[in-house]
């Protein structure tokens, strides 16, 4: 009785242990969104961009401490005294005072840095969440695929395993044998590439959301039907507007330019000679006793101090303008390709009707039912069953292509233009 208890125990553990194991989450595409706002590492990790973006503008607007410096006698040569304090010392107070406006530039080009981190955390938000979306849909589809093929690997090994009996009794051919092996072999790695592919997209989902079970895709062939139909949306010279207002790729080098002319603002005020301003006590050693004057001290801007880096800063603001007209041509392409794509996949995918996959199940079963019967050869079945294996994993990546291609045109455009 005690051996039995703890082989239940045991096997009680092992059952834990593995539903542990394949612990997996049904979770729709918003729940994964939620969870990818919250946990994401690399976007929290960007958000401290815009913070230290914040402490450079604190920084820009502090002053430089002012100055105290002050002096005491070392030798009174005449009395022939060493550090005669007591009549001879002084003092001084100076505070660097900023001119040609170098202080407002200064902030004004830490506060262009902040915008630019903020268009490059717009910008990472969106590559993730695009990332995050294309590998939900791919693992849907991908676990549709596997569905499939399991469901034809049943049959198969049912059959197989029948004609291996009838094999070893002489009643069936070792060739036909062969023949269905080799279907058999054919699933079997169509099933081993789509496990892989699971697993990897599995991890990428675990990475991106922070959920440490496998997620399970909430998703019906109802909601992609849906997905589907709200396309097509817009056309090719809409979608070009749209992303060119909208894409923060592009909005950032267009504010490159801008924060290069702030830039280049800041450091031809730094040419402008800077005032040192303060007040100065002399007990002994000036025209008067206790005396007490103002210090006024400027450097002779006999060059320019800063040249080189004012002609750098020219330079660069040349070069944003160039890269500005680059990304544009750029992004315009990418949105034409991305649109073409997703129209000649939409318009194969809309060539097959609904009746035309019913039409397939109902051939499908039907071949099942007469191979039974024996009312149709081996060889013409296997060809069937062939033929149907790589059209069923064609009209599943078809599907994903569509719903792929429409995320690319929303990661491009930058406007729920695909839900």
């Amino acid at each position: 009785m005690y051996q039995i208890k703890k082989m239940n125990k045991i096997a009680g553990l092992f059952i834990i242990i593995s539903s542990l194991m394949t612990a997996q989450q049904r979770l729709s595409l918003l729940e994964c969104e939620d969870a990818f706002q919250k946990n994401n590492l690399q976007l929290l990790a960007e958000q401290y961009s815009i913070n230290m973006a914040d402490a450079d503008i604190l920084q820009a607007k502090i002053w430089d401490l002012p100055q105290l410096s002050g002096q005491i006698n070392v030798y009174n040569p005449q009395d022939r005294k060493v550090f005669d304090v007591g009549h001879a010392k002084g003092a001084q107070v100076t505070q660097l005072i900023y001119m040609g406006g170098k202080k407002k530039n200064e902030i004004a080009f830490a506060k262009s840095n902040k915008e630019l981190a903020q268009l490059q955390f717009s910008q990472l938000l969106v590559d993730l969440k695009a990332q995050l979306h294309t590998t939900y849909y791919n693992l849907y589809y991908e676990r549709l695929k596997l569905e499939n093929t399991n469901r034809q690997l049943g049959y198969m090994n049912d059959l197989l395993a029948a004609y291996k009996v009838q094999s070893a009794k002489g009643n069936v051919s070792l060739k036909d044998e062969v023949r269905l092996q080799n279907i058999v072999i054919q699933l079997n790695n169509d099933k081993a590439g789509i496990n892989k592919n699971i697993f990897d997209y599995e991890q990428d989902l675990k990475v991106l959301t922070g959920v440490a079970d496998d997620i399970e895709p909430q998703l019906s062939e109802s909601d992609v039907k849906d997905m589907l139909a709200a396309q097509p949306f817009g056309d090719e010279a809409e979608l070009q507007k749209k992303a060119l207002e909208n894409n923060a790729d592009y909005r950032y080098t267009i504010k490159l330019i801008d924060n290069s002319r702030l830039y280049a603002q800041w450091q031809k005020s730094l040419n402008v000679p800077d005032l040192n301003l303060g007040a100065g006590w002399d007990q002994n050693g000036g025209t008067f006793k206790n005396e007490v004057n103002l210090l006024v001290g400027i450097p002779l801007p006999l060059w320019k101090s800063n040249k080189g880096n004012v002609e750098k800063a020219s330079f660069a603001i040349q070069q944003n303008q160039k890269n500005v007209d680059f990304q544009k041509l750029n992004l315009e392409t990418q949105v034409q390709a991305a649109y073409r794509t997703w129209k000649i996949q939409y318009g194969q995918l809309s060539e097959i009707k609904s009746e035309d996959l019913n039409n397939r199940e109902l051939v499908y079963n039907g071949m099942l039912n007469n191979f039974r019967k024996g009312n149709i050869s081996l060889i013409e079945f296997a060809d069937f069953m062939d033929s149907y294996r790589e059209a069923s994993l064609q009209i599943y990546d078809m599907k994903n292509g569509v719903i792929q291609a429409a995320e690319q045109l929303n990661q491009l455009v930058q406007t729920k233009i695909f839900y």
